[in-house]
Order: C-alpha cells, then sequence, then structure tokens
C-alpha cells in the first residue's frame, strides 16, 4: 500500500490507517526530519524481527532506535537520565538526532542488545509525530540504505517512488510525505560518562 500523506498538516484519517497498519503488525516505511526510515510496532516481536531481517540486523549487536513523542516518553524507555543529559536532550529535541542511552526495563526484550543501550530519536517531523501520538508507543526506527556489497556504502533513498520499486512487496505500507533527506542523524552516545558524538550527521549538537 501507498499512501500520500501532507508533511506539513498530516491528514487525521490516513495517520489513523497507517496507525492501524503498525497495530496489525505491519511494517512501514515512513519520513522523519533526515532520510527515511523502517519501522513497526515495537511490540510486536515478529514484526521487529522482520525488520531486521529486511535490514540484516543482528539484534543482538544491533542498536535498534526508537521513535519517541517527547522527553518524557523517552524516561519511559530508558534508564535513569541525569541532569546533564536531559539538559542536552532538552536543547537538542525535536530534532535530526539519534541519542545512545542506558535501555531501561520497559524496553521489549528482543531491544536488549549486549551493551543494554537503545538508540532514541524524537525527529522534526509532523508525520513521524502523529504516528508515535495516534499509537501512544515508540514505533521502531532504522534507515534504509540503498542495496551494496560495500560494508561503508552510505546512500539513502531521498523519492518515495523509489521505495515502491524495492520495498514494496516486502513492507505494508511506504508513506509519501515529500522528498527526504541524504544525511542520517547525528548520532550521540550518552550512554557512558560524557557525551561523544559517534557520527557527525545533520544535526549540530547544542551542549
Amino acid at each position: 500500500m501507498f499512501l500520500e500523506i501532507h508533511p506539513i498538516s498530516p491528514e487525521t484519517r490516513k495517520i489513523k490507517q497507517a496507525a492501524d497498519v503498525l497495530r496489525d503488525g505491519g511494517i512501514i516505511i515512513y519520513p522523519t526530519d533526515t532520510v527515511y526510515g523502517l519501522g513497526c510496532d515495537i511490540m510486536n516481536h515478529q514484526a521487529v524481527e522482520k525488520v531486521c531481517k529486511i535490514r540484516r540486523l543482528d539484534p543482538e549487536r544491533a542498536m535498534l532506535s526508537l521513535i519517541c513523542k517527547d522527553i518524557s516518553q523517552v524516561s519511559e524507555y530508558a534508564s535513569q537520565i541525569d541532569n546533564e543529559v536531559f539538559r542536552i536532550l532538552r536543547r537538542n529535541l525535536p530534532g535530526p538526532f539519534t541519542f545512545i542511552l542506558k535501555s531501561g526495563s520497559a524496553i521489549p526484550k528482543l531491544f536488549k542488545n549486549r551493551k543494554r543501550t537503545i538508540g532514541i530519536r524524537i525527529p522534526d517531523n509532523r508525520i513521524a509525530q502523529a504516528l508515535v501520538e495516534e499509537m501512544g508507543r515508540p514505533i521502531l526506527s532504522t534507515s534504509l540504505k540503498m542495496d551494496s556489497e560495500m560494508d561503508d556504502f552510505d546512500e539513502y533513498f531521498t523519492d518515495p517512488q523509489d521505495f515502491r520499486e524495492h520495498f514494496e512487496k516486502i513492507t505494508d505500507l511506504i508513506i509519501d510525505g515529500g522528498l527526504g533527506g541524504h544525511e542520517p542523524s547525528t548520532l550521540v552516545d550518552c550512554s557512558k560518562d560524557g557525551v561523544e558524538i559517534i557520527r557527525q550527521g545533520a544535526g549540530i549538537l547544542m551542549e
């Protein structure tokens, strides 16, 4: 299924339709404030496994990320956030960042990698925000790269029409929310002492 949703004023009916796909265990492609993401309901074990299979990820090694609606929801799924990290989150979110935090007890088992960390995103994108709001809980987020045998290949699809050619048969819904970005989020590790930028992406961190 292919669904066009207005990027500035997402239609409520269409957001509910997309959320129903997620609740039914579906896999969706959706826009963020950086590159398009592949996602599902974090509480659906089989859907999470399918996303990992599509992206060729090992859940025990990969750091899966959540799209959250606000910092309050982040705190439900991360372990205790200290004052310094909380201040940095407040200054930079919503925005093009993925923050690595220690995972909390509410995180589904499949998300608990060996490092016990979780990626957290609050994208500045109204479609993604509306989806999470409608779901009432976070959705999984992993970026979609073009196929390549090169380990360091870092090219992303930007035109939703391209997803139809490559992913329509293996996903349940593709959301067209306009052209996507070609630069991923800035990856910031807050799981240890201090704050470390692991990957410089679209976001410029304000500390």
